[in-house]
């Protein structure tokens, strides 16, 4: 196994078995346990809704208890009391693939020009970059990016942003197909 894919692992395990607590359903977009609040803290995603069982507008230690015993259940598929490397893979390929139909779904919204509810070659290779991205990455302005300059780009913007550029959601491994057609 390469180290990446421990490191994974190991913060897969630290993440459920640590509290997995308000993972999930908790939070409003978290599917993919990366955009917990934009640095703004595990909190600000919070769907409240989702914890307050008995809907009185008030979450209790009980509740979120329950809530976090709920969701490491959901995760044990096998139902022996253990979380394995496969149950929490099955776990995040659901969450990723609701995030990946809803971005599909976006796209064909945004980008369906005869209004078909599909795309063609020519809708989707006619999608416009972000208004004047191609020139503020142009560095040297000669009319043409290079992966030098796509580079800088992303590490501007990931400093704004207080990423690390290590991939991931707040890194350059989520935007390094932003520009020329990867990301939504």
């Amino acid at each position: 196994m390469t180290t990446t894919k421990k490191t994974v692992l190991a913060a897969l395990m630290l993440s459920v078995l640590g509290g997995v607590s308000l993972g999930g359903a908790a939070f409003a977009r978290g599917a993919d346990g990366m955009e917990m609040g934009d640095g703004m803290g595990p909190m600000a995603m919070f769907d409240f809704a989702a914890v307050d069982a008995d809907k009185d507008g008030k979450v209790t230690e009980a509740e979120l208890q329950a809530f976090r015993a709920a969701e490491v259940a959901g995760i044990d598929a096998d139902k022996d009391g253990k979380i394995t490397a496969a149950e929490l893979k099955a776990m995040h390929m659901v969450r990723l693939e609701a995030r990946a139909t809803e971005m599909a779904d976006r796209m064909i919204a945004r980008l369906d020009a005869d209004g078909d509810g599909t795309l063609t070659a020519a809708e989707l290779a006619a999608r416009p970059a972000p208004a004047g991205m191609f020139g503020r990455i142009d560095a040297d302005g000669d009319g043409a990016v290079t992966e030098a300059e796509i580079a800088a780009a992303r590490e501007k913007m990931m400093a704004m942003r207080g990423g690390d550029g290590e991939g991931g959601r707040r890194g350059g491994g989520h935007h390094r197909g932003w520009f020329f057609g990867g990301g939504n």
